[in-house]
């Protein structure tokens, strides 16, 4: 291999977005995947259990980030400030190098039902992680779960806008944008309730 190449985890993930974008992601195979490489099956198996985990294998990475994030919190800090934190703790995962990536990921699950399942279980998990720290620092299991799910839209709305092809901010200010936009629509929800009261 040319000694510019990134690193044998980061061949095999860009070989195997680039053929599930060539040739979709079912008629892949991983002898594909680790001969685009230029690695080997058994060394593909070495990094990731199949080819799903390709897409998804970073998203247990990040339940741990946020939950650790969120335990890490000052005991003075906020829902709102350990979701915050929790956000910014996955930043490292999101470098400009690596934007292409995403956005290419974004368009593989796309266009598979099945991986949009395995999406959403992945999610799910992060929300739960994110409960149970929640829950581990006081709050109680509604508030906890309510935060996780907001924490979690926000990222997903990060994630969505960060990985754009026109974006050029930073994952981190997206983020933020994100989490207090949602905390804004969310304080409205009431009002919006009681103006659509009947008038008496």
């Amino acid at each position: 291999m040319a000694r510019w190449e990134p690193n044998t985890r980061e061949r095999l993930e860009r070989a195997a977005l680039a053929l599930f974008a060539e040739h979709g992601y079912d008629a892949t195979t991983v002898p594909q995947i680790a001969d685009r490489a230029g690695s080997t099956k058994s060394t593909f198996f070495r990094h990731y259990a199949d080819k799903r985990e390709v897409l998804f294998g970073g998203q247990d990475v990040l339940a741990q980030r946020f939950s650790d994030a969120i335990r890490a919190a000052p005991p003075t800090a906020t829902i709102a400030a350990c979701l915050a934190a929790a956000l910014e703790s996955a930043a490292p995962g999101f470098t400009p190098d690596r934007h292409d990536l995403a956005f290419q990921r974004r368009a593989v699950i796309a266009a598979n039902s099945e991986l949009q399942e395995r999406e959403l279980l992945k999610l799910a998990g992060i929300s739960s992680a994110v409960a149970d720290a929640l829950g581990a620092r006081g709050a109680d299991d509604t508030t906890a779960n309510l935060a996780a799910a907001v924490g979690v839209l926000a990222f997903s709305t990060a994630f969505a806008r960060w990985a754009a092809p026109e974006n050029r901010q930073s994952y981190t200010e997206i983020a933020h944008t994100a989490l207090n936009d949602l905390h804004a629509r969310a304080a409205t929800l009431g009002a919006e309730s009681s103006q659509d009261q009947p008038h008496r």
